[in-house]
């Protein structure tokens, strides 16, 4: 079972986001925050496993309330929450804050109820998911100036230490899809593909899932829409 914490400043967006998440046997909304400040409260006195935070709320925001909780963690025998932070928003300026402050996830809030429950599950899970649309403007952003990975003769040797299955899960990964796609199009278990995608992690020097989607794109084993 997932333990969720709702954090919404307006009232029917809890209430909505609440009543679509208990429809789903393996979530479960331990407790709803009106702002930052109670969001932060909440999450250490009933340490969910995920926390959906809203980006713009009165006195703490979204960003600075995860970046409080992260950094901040009272309990050292219980794991920190993982945040996936819910907006209407996709500017940039919101995703690399949500980013820098440590979230692992970033949805719009016209994501279909489907959408929402696997991102939860996701993020859950310890890995990165991002909005289709969050991570073409992400991508692109990086892709428009040059790569502070790589240098433009490095590009083709740096994915010499993948294997054609790892290869070909970083395509999947660029492409946005979660551990549960991938393994459905690539005919691998969810295990196997967290794996791969842990090895591609550490072969590449990387952080996550969204710089290894930059990588994807700049080293040019993936090409942008209309490049």
């Amino acid at each position: 079972m997932i333990r969720v914490l709702i954090a919404d400043d307006q009232a029917l967006v809890r209430a909505a986001l609440k009543a679509m998440l208990v429809r789903r046997a393996d979530l479960d909304v331990v407790g709803e925050a009106a702002d930052g400040g109670q969001a932060v409260a909440m999450a250490a006195d009933l340490c969910p496993d995920v926390i959906v935070m809203d980006v713009r709320m009165p006195g703490l925001t979204g960003v600075e309330a995860t970046a409080r909780i992260l950094s901040d963690w009272p309990h050292r025998d219980r794991p920190r929450p993982r945040v996936l932070v819910l907006t209407t928003f996709d500017l940039d300026e919101y995703v690399h804050a949500a980013l820098r402050a440590g979230a692992g996830g970033f949805m719009l809030k016209n994501s279909s109820p489907e959408q929402l429950a696997e991102a939860i599950r996701v993020v859950a899970a310890g890995d990165s998911m991002l909005a289709p649309s969050v991570t073409r403007r992400l991508i692109g952003t990086f892709a428009a100036v040059p790569s502070a990975l790589l240098d433009p003769p490095e590009r083709p040797r740096a994915l010499a230490p993948l294997t054609r299955r790892e290869l070909d899960v970083l395509v999947l990964v660029a492409k946005g899809l979660s551990n549960a796609q991938i393994a459905a199009e690539l005919d691998l278990s969810e295990t196997g593909v967290k794996s791969r995608v842990n090895r591609i992690l550490t072969r590449l020097g990387l952080e996550n899932r969204v710089q290894a989607a930059i990588f994807a794109y700049d080293s040019g084993l993936l090409r942008l829409p209309g490049g």
